[in-house]
């Protein structure tokens, strides 16, 4: 991604955290990482280097409002990789899960990587150049108990992404997907303990190959959904 201007949403995360670095490391030019909480900004500052800051722009906004990503692209000269890292994770059984909890997973998972895309791809054709990696999940190929809103959202993340693959075949710009198992955050390890740690996937693992996926050497891959499951 050597010269490479990329908007890396979810940068603040607990993938994010281990995403950041990397693509620092692969040479890209400038990164713009929105965040929502002040808090979470933060906690990515702390983790840098202040060489590694003075490339990163943090930019707050509402993923989920169009008029906030509208703004946000607005204020970028050009998008050469996008990538989407955004999402969250619920469970509960669907006789039992409200509507409005179903409507949120699909806000936050799928709808936030529809309004980024959508932005994304109107620089990207314009330019004639881009990549787009978006984050789905083991669960949407492989749906488990109690995680339908999560899968099927996810489900909707992959479908995406294959379908704008397919829009822009023959152009310079290629979308895929990773699809993780378990992934070790601090947060999945306070909500399931470590004990099992051991065998989820490491953020600084799937960093590599989503920067892989992003890069130029990555250029004849389009629509794919890359499994990275760990151990698990």
């Amino acid at each position: 991604m050597k010269g490479k201007t990329v908007l890396l949403t979810g940068g603040t995360g607990g993938l994010g955290i281990g995403v950041t670095p990397e693509v620092i490391a692969q040479g890209a030019a400038s990164i713009t990482i929105p965040y929502h909480s002040p808090k979470s900004a933060e906690q990515l500052k702390g983790k840098l280097s202040p060489a590694d800051l003075s490339q990163v722009r943090l930019v707050r906004a509402d993923l989920t409002d169009e008029k906030s990503v509208a703004a946000l692209f607005e204020e970028m000269d050009r998008v050469d990789v996008l990538i989407h890292l955004v999402g969250g994770f619920a469970m509960g059984k669907v006789h039992e899960y409200s509507y409005d909890a179903w409507r949120k997973d699909f806000d936050l998972n799928l709808h936030t990587t529809f309004l980024t895309c959508h932005y994304a791809l109107k620089r990207m054709i314009d330019r004639g150049y881009g990549r787009i990696v978006t984050v789905g999940s083991r669960g949407a190929v492989q749906p488990g108990a109690q995680l339908a809103a999560y899968c099927a959202s996810k489900a909707g993340v992959v479908a995406l992404t294959k379908t704008i693959a397919e829009e822009t075949k023959g152009s310079n710009i290629t979308a895929n997907t990773v699809l993780p198992s378990v992934i070790d955050t601090p947060s999945n390890r306070e909500a399931m303990g470590s004990d099992s740690a051991d065998q989820w996937v490491k953020p600084q693992s799937l960093a590599q190959t989503i920067c892989f996926l992003a890069s130029e050497q990555a250029r004849d891959i389009r629509g794919a959904a890359v499994p990275v499951y760990g151990d698990s």
